[in-house]
């Protein structure tokens, strides 16, 4: 069966939106709540969310979580946001009232970092009705507690070591929703889903190297007016 043509509307001013790989359509996805997630684009850059074509972000960061980022990430995004809501520092009572506040300002789901304590998760399982999102970042890592306490999905992040990792947890746990980082290109993406990635993170080049390309293109657009008049 060949593939059905899918008619794009697109204008020339958003043109230049960052695409995520093609290859990434070859996995299954998560259904959340009617929304079937593939790609997943990994950035706080609301430039950026504004203008890509990923299903979702996943927006976390490497400080504490603040009601104010997610705000504003959500508000810019107009994809379903995956917000960071506990890691190594902030945990208790803070992140369950970080998770109701993702929430309350429409988060997909919630993202807790490796380090998180169970009982953390518990707290914010507790008082969300979005799926808690876990960070595995190793074949080390233990999520049978985790699971226990609420976590409904996990997202493999293991460097280097991703496709045997995602691999591990697959045949250890045929049924759980797992999300993985894609790797630099499209054959580590296509190996990370070949070993059982139902969606995949992708992280956009930074800003300053989009600008980079397109100040390269208005350099030469000046170029050839000024030599062709």
């Amino acid at each position: 069966m060949t593939d059905k043509f899918v008619p794009e509307i697109m204008t020339e001013l958003r043109n230049d939106i960052v695409r995520v790989p093609k290859v990434i359509k070859k996995c299954s996805g998560i259904l959340i709540f009617g929304k079937k997630i593939r790609s997943i684009i990994f950035t706080t850059d609301i430039a950026i969310i504004r203008n890509t074509d990923a299903d979702a972000v996943i927006a976390v960061y490497p400080f504490t979580p603040h009601p104010a980022i997610t705000k504003s990430i959500i508000e810019a995004a107009d994809i379903p946001v995956f917000s960071g809501v506990a890691g190594g520092l902030t945990h208790g009572k803070r992140s369950a009232y970080m998770g109701m506040f993702a929430e309350a300002q429409g988060s997909l789901g919630v993202v807790v970092n490796g380090p998180t304590p169970v009982e953390t998760i518990k707290a914010i399982d507790d008082v969300v009705d979005i799926p808690v999102i876990a960070t595995v970042t190793s074949f080390y890592s233990k999520i049978d507690e985790k699971l226990a306490a609420g976590v409904d999905i996990i997202n493999i992040s293991a460097g280097k070591d991703t496709v045997e990792v995602v691999k591990q947890f697959r045949q250890n746990y045929p049924d759980l929703p797992i999300i993985a980082t894609g790797g630099p290109d499209d054959e580590t993406i296509e190996a990370t889903i070949d070993a059982g990635a139902n969606a995949i993170t992708y992280t956009p080049p930074s800003n300053g190297v989009l600008f980079s390309k397109k100040m390269e293109k208005y350099r030469k657009m000046e170029y050839d007016e000024d030599h062709h008049e």
